[in-house]
């Protein structure tokens, strides 16, 4: 049988685990071939640490569309993270547009913001130029406060159903075929993803752990990936990716030297062996 291949829109942090360095080894783990490609090179995340150094791909990853439209290549799936310009979410359109095999499927976590603001290096203008690329997806991963922004809404840090149901059909209403909306807190005690498609609106939701660490949330949309190209229903693959993060997380703590991503390595096997 034929393996899929994947192709990985989003930055390199050399250290820290998130992004790439979180995405390829856990699709990889899922049974795919992936490929990468960079925006940028980060020497570091940009959560903790300081004096990080960055190299911007943008003309690099311009060329490398060429390169690869020139070599006929084509991917099943395009997965996207962070991008980080409106040049590069224009270049991401460009390789959705260019390199998905017909019927291929574009995945896309609008990283841009959390808790309630934006990241430092964006602006609403980001924002608004992230709504094309979301408006094509087959699936959009945004956190409640993404969605918010795309939506023009206020943000609620607890949601409730109503609220819930509002994001998940203006996300749909934007064009994306299906939603997922992360950081989703139904109570003091549970956390989940909410998920909403052409059947309707779900609500996954699991014990909300001690605290949180970076990368989770590439984690989450890594797996949700693997288990949703490998056939698994909607629902069912968010629940594995919910799971898989909160397991992650689990493992890690106590371990109060690795506040900078998560140990998520030794449950790749696990993961592996419910797809």
């Amino acid at each position: 049988m034929e393996r899929k291949k994947l192709l990985s829109i989003q930055d390199l942090s050399c250290y820290g685990q998130c992004s790439q360095t979180v995405a390829l080894p856990v699709l990889s783990a899922c049974g795919f071939e992936t490929a990468v490609l960079p925006t940028a090179i980060l020497s570091t995340h940009t959560g903790g640490f300081t004096g990080f150094q960055v190299q911007d791909l943008t003309d690099f990853m311009a060329r490398t569309l060429r390169h690869w439209q020139d070599e006929g290549l084509r991917f099943d799936a395009i997965v996207t993270g962070y991008l980080g310009s409106k040049e590069l979410i224009a270049l991401t359109l460009q390789a959705a547009d260019t390199l998905l095999a017909p019927g291929g499927m574009l995945l896309v976590d609008p990283a841009m913001a959390d808790h309630g603001k934006l990241y430092a290096a964006f602006d609403a203008d980001y924002a608004a130029a992230m709504r094309p690329l979301c408006a094509r997806a087959d699936v959009v991963l945004p956190n409640t406060t993404e969605a918010s922004l795309l939506l023009g809404r206020p943000w609620r840090e607890d949601c409730g159903d109503e609220e819930l149901s509002a994001l998940l059909e203006g996300l749909r209403a934007l064009g994306a075929k299906a939603a997922i909306l992360t950081s989703v807190n139904p109570d003091a005690e549970h956390t989940g993803v909410a998920v909403a498609d052409a059947k309707g609106v779900s609500l996954y939701r699991h014990a909300r752990e001690k605290r949180d660490y970076h990368g989770t949330g590439d984690l989450f949309s890594a797996a949700f990936a693997g288990a949703y190209l490998s056939g698994k229903p909607l629902y069912e693959a968010a629940g594995i990716a919910a799971d898989f993060a909160a397991g992650c997380i689990r493992n890690t703590l106590g371990d109060d030297k690795h506040w900078y991503g998560v140990h998520f390595e030794e449950l790749l096997p696990a993961l592996a062996a419910k797809l």
